[in-house]
């Protein structure tokens, strides 16, 4: 395993697009010069609503890895009700950091004192952005705009390019707007 490998578990729920932001963050990633990158889903029960998990690895070497992640390095939680039903901690590196879309601050959170936080009212973005199927808030895109806070093999444009990339249009205007927002809204705790 590579020194600059980083792997990240997003927890999320059926519908909220944790696998779709788990494959555009490694394709910025490419984007952006990594030579290694991994995406993949683990499902459990497939309904919308049910807990999902998505993996992403980035290196800037190849990557031979192919199992799940159990020891990730940053967390990302797409539904922040999720943590009253799912570790999302369990694993997380001594010095990880976790993204979780909230409306809280990050010292809000007892384990800020462990971990290094990051928040981010994603959910609003997308409502603000009307970035909705069926009425309810897909909050991948906005999430993934306050990752290069966090991680520094990503770019903002990289990000923003692949959003484009994916859709077109005024959903992908919309989606990169978000994305903006964002990345100028998330607050870091170090």
């Amino acid at each position: 395993m590579s020194e600059n490998l980083v792997e990240i578990v997003f927890h999320g729920r059926g519908g909220q697009g944790a696998v779709t932001a788990a494959n555009l963050l490694v394709t910025a990633a490419l984007k952006d010069g990594n030579k290694g990158v991994q995406a993949f889903p683990f499902f459990g029960a497939e309904r919308r609503g049910a807990p999902v998990r998505a993996f992403a690895r980035i290196s800037e070497s190849e990557i031979n890895l192919r199992s799940e992640i159990y020891t990730p390095d940053i967390v990302i939680v797409l539904d922040e009700s999720i943590m009253d039903i799912v570790d999302v901690l369990k694993g997380l590196k001594k010095n990880g950091k976790i993204l979780i879309n909230t409306t809280k601050k990050p010292g809000d959170f007892d384990f800020s004192k462990k971990y290094q936080v990051a928040t981010v009212d994603a959910t609003g973005v997308a409502l603000k952005h009307e970035i909705l199927v069926g009425g309810i808030p897909v909050v991948n895109t906005p999430i993934l705009g306050a990752v290069p806070k966090i991680l520094g093999k990503v770019t903002l444009k990289s990000i923003q390019d692949t959003v484009k990339g994916k859709w077109k249009g005024d959903l992908a205007e919309r989606n990169v707007k978000a994305t903006q927002d964002a990345y100028n809204e998330v607050e870091v705790k170090r």
